[in-house]
């Protein structure tokens, strides 16, 4: 197992794409939901728990060596927003680009074969960690913390928030961070059906809400 590339894929100069989407952030900073560095916190923290530990089980699921196809079905189950599935397929569609690139290896050239417009980010994330020789919590703690990481680096262009204000979230964040990404590794060893599906209502409607803004600065 190697620490190198669990940096690497954790890295947000990983060329998957998600830098272009906020995690839902600009939606929430328009409502007025977001206006400052506790608010964002307290954004994070709700994302965390929710999308975020759903996402973070089926990362650690696939990099445990579950069926990804079963995990990419359990993945649109557990999201109802179809512009969030969309969203979620084409930063999946980007990882696979970077992944295959990079870690070349026959479950992800399968994966890329059954889905061709792109399986759900997180269930190619934990098959990219598997090739990587990363194991499910680790998996995880990437999920994790692209769940909050996304948002605060969306927040801080989104409302000239003091980039140090904004890592200063992130760190605070570190104890939950650890134990959401324990706790979807461990629920990685049990069936598809008993994973994590905890749900953010608010989010999946303000996706929908974004999707159709004429005018945007994030993807999602």
């Amino acid at each position: 197992m190697s620490r190198a590339a669990l940096l690497v894929l954790a890295d947000g100069r990983f060329p998957a794409g998600g830098h272009a989407h906020s995690g839902g952030a600009e939606a929430a900073v328009k409502a007025g939901r977001i206006r400052d560095a506790e608010d964002l916190a307290e954004f994070c923290r709700g994302r965390l728990h929710t999308a975020g530990l759903t996402a973070a089980a089926l990362a650690a699921a696939a990099a445990h060596g579950h069926d990804p196809i079963m995990l990419d079905e359990a993945a649109d189950a557990r999201t109802p927003s179809p512009a969030l599935r969309d969203v979620a397929r084409r930063l999946g569609r980007q990882l696979m680009r970077a992944a295959r690139a990079t870690w070349p290896g026959p479950e992800l050239a399968a994966l890329a074969s059954a889905r061709p417009r792109g399986a759900h980010q997180p269930v190619v994330l934990g098959l990219t960690a598997r090739s990587a020789g990363l194991g499910p919590e680790d998996a995880a703690h990437c999920v994790a913390y692209e769940s909050v990481g996304g948002p605060a680096t969306a927040v801080v262009r989104l409302l000239s928030l003091d980039p140090f204000e904004a890592t200063a979230v992130l760190a605070r964040l570190a104890p939950e961070l650890d134990r959401i990404a324990e706790q979807a590794a461990a629920a990685a060893h049990g069936a598809i059906d008993a994973l994590p599906a905890a749900s953010a209502p608010l989010l999946d409607i303000t996706a929908e809400a974004h999707a159709a803004r004429p005018v945007r600065l994030f993807a999602s």
